[in-house]
């Protein structure tokens, strides 16, 4: 189950990200350079979507695999940083999922 958590996890932080990259120098450059004001309606509704369960799932894996609040801090700071849930995913790719305790120690 944790596994399955983890993954979920990983594809919603990216996808979380990916929204953040095409909010910030997509939909934004739109609206101030071009006055197109509903690029930012529409990007910015599916970033605070996203971002909200981005932290579900931040608190759920927190909870599941008991994980420090060290990461768990780690893992809300990434969502707001442009490029961060990408390098955060690296991270956590490289770690051990059987073993959550090394995930702590790399993140």
């Amino acid at each position: 189950m944790k596994n399955f958590q983890l993954k979920w996890f990983r594809r919603v932080g990216l996808v979380e990200g990916l929204s953040l990259i095409t909010l910030l120098f997509i939909a934004m450059p739109l609206k101030y350079m071009f006055g197109v004001d509903q690029a930012v309606s529409i990007v910015g509704m599916a970033h605070g979507v996203l971002f909200l369960l981005y932290m579900a799932f931040v608190f759920l894996v927190t909870l599941t695999v008991r994980w420090s609040l060290k990461w768990f801090l780690g893992a809300s700071v990434v969502a707001i940083i442009p490029f961060g849930n990408f390098v955060f995913d690296a991270k956590l790719k490289k770690a051990d999922f059987a073993q959550p305790e090394s995930v702590v120690e790399k993140v």
